[in-house]
């Protein structure tokens, strides 16, 4: 019987992990042109499927972009990140208008989308790819992050220490156009049903207030 249960475990593990080859073509919103008007952020905290699609949901959230960062350009590749075989986390990119969202606001949204004391693990994705990460581009940036957190132990809001790692931000790699909008696009994959959707959905009932409004 151990060998029938086997490959099924093997096979069901496969299906709620954070892998796909689709090969879908991401539909542009935006121009880069009209993206460079607005600031960025940097986060990781798990699949990139489900952290684009949080911060999708965020109004002042102009554009978000699934990627690498934490490593080095020659190895941003999804074959070689997905596979721990680098030092990148599949992270984001995110275009936000700071007249109608902050900074701070988005640091909330991050610590509040995911468990940042599950060192190198978020759901059923584990490895160092997908690793709770903030990279922060200036001091003013840095001093919000540490200010949170610091807010976050005094409220002992977590039951564990945070192991979320602060970075200076280096560099950003885009991940393949497939991986662009995945949640969106691909609504029937089994990681999308059974991960990535109730991840969105208990971000989307804790912060109501910072939800676009008919998706605008």
């Amino acid at each position: 019987m151990k060998s029938i249960y086997l490959p099924l475990i093997a096979i069901l593990f496969f299906s709620l992990s954070c892998n796909s080859n689709t090969n879908t073509e991401k539909k542009e919103q935006f121009t880069q042109q009209q993206l460079d008007k607005y600031e960025t952020a940097y986060f990781a905290s798990g699949c990139f499927w489900c952290v684009e699609a949080i911060f999708e949901s965020v109004k002042g959230v102009k554009e978000v972009v699934s990627g690498y960062a934490g490593g080095k350009a020659k190895t941003a590749n999804y074959q070689l990140v997905s596979a721990g075989r680098t030092d990148h986390a599949e992270a984001v990119k995110v275009y936000y208008d700071p007249k109608v969202v902050s900074y701070e606001t988005l640091v909330k949204v991050f610590f509040g989308s995911h468990d940042p004391t599950t060192l190198n693990r978020q759901g059923p994705d584990a490895g160092r790819q997908y690793r709770s990460a903030i990279f922060y581009k200036n001091d003013t940036e840095k001093k919000i992050v540490d200010a949170y957190i610091a807010k976050l132990k005094k409220d002992k809001v977590f039951s564990g220490p945070i192991t979320t790692e602060i970075t200076k931000y280096t560099a950003f790699y885009d991940a393949e156009d497939y991986h662009q909008d995945y949640e969106a696009r691909n609504p029937n994959n089994p990681y999308i049903k059974g991960v990535s959707i109730p991840r969105l959905k208990r971000f989307q009932r804790k912060f109501p207030e910072l939800l676009k409004k008919d998706g605008h």
